[in-house]
Parts: C-alpha cells; structure tokens; sequence
C-alpha cells in the first residue's frame, strides 16, 4: 500500500526552503523622497519618552517642556499605536540651510510637581525622540578604543551629578540643543535632500543682563552677536522647585556625501555582523548532526527493517519480529484530547503561515524602519487572514480522528489562543494605563483589534473548517485494532518527560544567539534590520523541529510505544521552554529594571511569546512525525 499525498503543513515547509535563496535583505525606503530649498521651513516632531529601566514610555509633553501655539497629533497606523508612539508637532522649527544660534525656546518656572516629574525622569533615565523628514534623532557618541561612532537613539532628559567639593546628588536637566542637520545637496537644481539629524546636549544656567523680552533676549552665556557659543556644561542648570529654565538651541547644517537611498545605513549598521555568522555556522552544524541521523534512519535502519518484513513468509515469523512495525495497528489510533491538538495544530499552522509571509516581506525590504509599525501592522493582518489556514487544518485532521462536531473544533480554534493572547494583554495594558503611561493602548485601538479578531479573523476560521471538513477523510495507510496494545515497559531514557526535554535543547540551540539581539531591539530600543540572518535561522529552525522530532519518534516507536501523537507535538515545542528560562537569564544579567510593574510586563510579554513558540515549533514537529509514519507504515506490507 502506497502513502497517500502527504499533510499540507509538509508541503508548506518545502516551499519555504525553495524560497530561501533570498537571504539578503536590502532596504527599499518606504516613503516618497522630500527635496528642500534654501530657507524651506522643516518642521520637527517629538515623539515618546522612552526608558530601558522601566520600559514605559510617556508622551512628551507628560513634562512641561516647552510648547506650541497648538499641538497636533500626527496619523499614526496601528503598529506605532501598540508600540506606544505618540508623533507631536513641536516649538523647534528650522530653515533649511540656515544656521541658528542660541535660539531661545522659552522660559519656564517649575514648581514642586514639575521638579518632581523631572528628576523621576531623569533618575530612570528617560530620552526624549524627536524625528525630522522621518530621520529619528541620535546622539553620536565615540566608542573606546575604535575610530568610529556610535549612535544613541535620543537624548537624555538630563543627569545626575554633584557639584565640586560637594557629597550632594543634584539633577541637571539638558536645557541647551545643539543640532546637526546633515543633507544632500543636488547640485543642478539646488534642492537638498536631508539624510542626518543629531545632537549634543547640555545643561546650561542661561543668564541676561537686561529685562526678559521674549524670544529677542540677549543672554550671556550664550550670545553669537558676542561668538559666546555652548561647548559645555561647566555651569549646568539645577532642577529645583521655584528655579527657572530657559531652553535654547542651535542648529547647523553639513553637506554630506551620504545619498537619501542611504540614509538610514547609519541607524541600520552592525558592527558585530561576525557573531551572526557564527550563529548561522552554530546552528548548521546542529542541522549536520541531525541529518546525518535522520539519513541513517531513512537509508541504512530504515531500508534494512522493510525489506526484511517484506520477505517474511509465514505469521511465526512475523510475530517473532519487534520493532516498529509491531505497533501497526496502534500507530494510528486517535490520542487522548484529540480536539486539543487539532486545534494547537490549526494554530501553529496559522503562526508558521504569518511568519513566513512576514518573513519575506521583510527580507525584500518592504517593512523597512522608515515604516514606523510596518512590521507589527503587517503580523497582526497577516495573522488575521491565515485564519483561514488554520480552520482547514484543525478541521481535516479532525476529521480524520472520526470527529463531526465541526463547528466546536472551529470555535476552539478561533479563540483558544487568541483569547489567552488577548486576556494577558488586556491585564498587562492596565498596568500600563495605571502607571499613566502612553504606551496604553487607547479604548479606540483595543476595538479594533477586537473588530479584527471578531470580524475578519473568525469568519476566515470557519470558512477554513467548512472547506477542509467537506473534503474526504485522510485514511491511514494501515488499519487500527480495536483492542489497544500494551505498550511493554520502557527503559529509562525513553521516558516521555525526557525525551520531550531532550529534544527542546537542539531547536533552542539553533536561534538562541539570534535570540540575544532580538531580545535587545526590543527591550534596549535599538533597530533591529537584519532579516536575512533572521530568515536563515528560521529555515534552520524549522529543520531542525522537524529532524529532531522524527530521530525520537522513530527510538520510541522501536520500543513499541504507539503513543506519538502528544509527544511529537512536546518533543519540539518544549524548546519554548528553554526560551523562557533564556529570557529570565536576560533580565537578570543584562536588564536593569527596577519597578514591579516593569518586571511583570516583561516578564508577561515573554510568558505570551514563549507560548507563541511553542504552538510554531510544537506544530513544525507534529507536522514532520505525521508525514515520517505516514511514510514508514505505507512503505511496508501489512498481513
């Protein structure tokens, strides 16, 4: 008897290795160009407050800084909702190609509450972002022993310091900007492209000799009539209660080489582009190893134990056999909570389904940083639409469990872990709307996201179980006994709980260096723009969930245990387990956050990753048992 056509998750997997070959990332900007003429306005926004300690970002205006005549909120997509953007328009306007010196802001007397607000900033070390031409802001800081720069997304609100002689801890807030505006210029038309926005700041006790006059003030300590410029913070401006804060700028302009295609190469660049290497190397030797077992298997053990059951010519000396085929009439046998892993599989197939999509997007450039929430926009649609994968999926191999309540395995589907996703984001989000922090997500966007599920992705799962379920029954190549078999005892290292965490290790191995700097883009805000090594250590993921599922499931079945169905599933997916563990590691020994409140959202949002995880890598697994037995138990005859 041949194997009939295997499971589509299989086939999934090949055409994702067919598509590799497009490793590379390049980036493709994702806006149109803006071009400038001499004396052209350029407007500068602000956006979020962001701490690593805390990671709870505040709207800029949360502090009383300096503001304008009207303040107007920018179109923001989903994603830099969820991301905790807040785009404002701000007091500092410049003029293209036209230098300014100690321009003056405004001033500003805080008071108890202002003074508080600042040094609680300025203690958890917030910066503030701002953005021009779509170029978020940097601090370019020169790195130790190296002849080059690095770039710090924002600056800091201020520092902590004390003053000569004195054992006291005082705030300084960064009163004084001075800005770098790099550009192309196009030298036949004269129009300038701008493709650098960085700054310096400082703390500067501003003095005036004469009556404050507004803007039109002359300052002492920083006058360009007097070439009086800010170098430096040797008289920085306290933050106290009743004091009062002039905030100044300067802004200059530089012609560079650098040509608007390029421009976000500077934010992009990895200087440690040799340990990605190592990682991919890492991970291919894992996958080395594991095929050299799984061709072991499949060509030599494999081949040998058919062919010498094929030969076999009387009942005796068949019952005299042991091994896998002994468990024919078992192997197929519906397991314990069948809807449940047809409905984890479903999933999994949605996930494996998002992220390729996503995956591929990325690598071609078209979910570049320019687009702020491209890429969490762009998951959180595709995942919707592959609703549809995952309602075919559930439904066809319930189906082929003799199941026929189609509509309660859809219903499963549509809500187990989207439902368990939305109740631990809804808990994490009323911390964060408790702490006042912008990074709740609004009434308004919480109903879209329910509108998405309710109304897009649920109707895509129950249109995906009606067409897999009106579709014949997959049949087994084998027929299943009545009577169950009795699985002899096993010796120690095939205990399931073993196994299963034996077999996490290696897929965990494969992306856990990858996993470092993943985890550091998001929790320490650094870009994160190499989708190539990414796209690579997500095929070597998924080989390896599946060699390593298959090498087990064949030890186990040689031992005559039939139960493969659940472990197959854990064999793989307790890698997430690992990644978990991993994330612990991370927060102690690289993280410094200090709040509760903090801890939980991290600890939280790695909670539901870690599941994410293990529904991806524990359907990658089932997927690749499923075709190995399919294809075992059909390539031999049955008596």
């Amino acid at each position: 008897m041949r194997a009939p056509a295997m499971l589509r998750c299989a086939a999934a997997l090949a055409v994702l290795l067919a598509v590799a070959a497009p490793a590379a990332g390049f980036y493709l900007p994702g806006v149109a160009p803006s071009d400038f003429a001499k004396g052209d306005p350029l407007q500068v926004k602000v956006n979020k407050l962001t701490s690593i300690k805390t990671q709870l970002p505040y709207t800029y205006y949360s502090l009383p800084f300096c503001k304008p005549a009207t303040i107007v909120d920018s179109a923001e997509n989903l994603g830099e909702v969820l991301r905790g953007d807040r785009i404002e328009n701000s007091p500092y306007v410049f003029q293209m190609r036209e230098p300014k010196m100690c321009q003056i802001v405004c001033k500003a007397t805080i008071d108890e509450k202002a003074a508080k607000e600042f040094k609680e900033k300025i203690e958890d070390e917030y910066r503030v972002n701002m953005i021009l031409d779509n170029l978020p802001l940097v601090v370019p800081i020169a790195r130790q022993n190296r002849n080059s720069i690095a770039y710090q997304g924002g600056y800091h609100v201020g520092a902590k310091g004390q003053y000569a002689g004195s054992k006291d801890e005082k705030y300084f807030i960064h009163n004084h900007l001075s800005f770098t505006v790099k550009y192309h210029r196009d030298d036949d038309s004269e129009l300038s492209r701008i493709v650098g926005f960085e700054v310096h700041p400082y703390s500067v006790k501003h003095q005036f000799d004469d009556k404050w006059n507004g803007a039109d003030t002359r300052l002492s300590t920083c006058d360009p009539h007097a070439s009086k410029f800010v170098t430096n913070s040797d008289s920085p401006q306290e933050v106290e209660a009743g004091k009062e804060i002039i905030f100044t700028y300067d802004v200059r302009f530089e012609d560079s080489e650098i040509k608007w295609a390029s421009r976000w190469d500077t934010y992009l660049l990895m200087t440690d582009d040799q340990i990605h290497w190592f990682s991919i190397v890492n991970s291919l030797m894992i996958v080395l190893f594991l095929s050299g077992m799984v061709a072991m298997i499949m060509l030599r053990t494999l081949y040998r134990d058919i062919s010498r059951y094929n030969q076999l010519e009387t009942q005796e000396e068949a019952q005299e056999e042991t091994g896998w085929k002994l468990v024919h009439g078992d192997v197929f046998r519906p397991p314990t909570n069948s809807d449940l892993l047809c409905v984890y599989v479903g999933t999994g197939v949605q996930f494996f389904g998002m992220l390729l999509v996503t995956m591929i997007f990325a690598v071609l450039g078209f979910l570049s940083p320019s687009n702020r929430g491209g890429l969490m926009t762009a998951m959180l649609l595709v995942w919707v639409l592959m609703g549809l994968l995952a309602g075919y999926t559930s439904s066809r191999l319930y189906k082929m469990f003799k199941g026929s309540e189609w509509k309660k395995i859809t219903l499963q589907t549509a809500f187990l872990f989207p439902g368990v996703a939305f109740v631990i984001f809804f808990i994490l989000n009323a911390l964060i709307w408790g702490e006042k922090s912008s990074g709740a997500v609004p009434f308004t966007t919480m109903f879209a996201l329910v509108l998405l599920w309710f109304g897009i992705s649920v109707p895509l799962v129950f249109v995906g179980s009606y067409l897999g379920f009106k579709k014949p029954a997959m049949e087994p190549p084998v027929k299943t006994n009545k009577i169950p078999r009795q699985i002899p005892e096993q010796a120690w290292y095939m205990n399931p709980i073993f196994t299963i965490l034996i077999g996490g290790i290696l897929p965990f191995g494969a992306v856990f260096i990858e996993l470092f700097f993943i985890l550091t883009s998001i929790w320490l805000h650094q870009f994160y723009y190499i989708f190539g090594f990414l796209f690579l250590v997500f095929v070597i993921l998924i080989i390896t969930c599946a060699e390593i599922t298959i090498v087990l499931c064949y030890f186990q079945l040689c031992s005559e245990d039939y139960m493969w169905w659940w472990r197959s599933y854990l064999t793989s997916g307790s890698s997430a387990l690992y990644l978990f563990l991993y994330a612990a590691f991370y927060f102690f020994t690289k993280l410094q956050i200090t709040k509760v409140v903090s801890g939980i959202l991290y600890f939280g949002y790695m909670l539901l990753a870690s599941y994410a995880f293990f529904v991806l890598t524990g359907t990658i697994g089932f997927c690749a048992c499923f075709w190995f037995t399919r294809l075992i138990y059909s390539s031999v005859k049955i008596d």
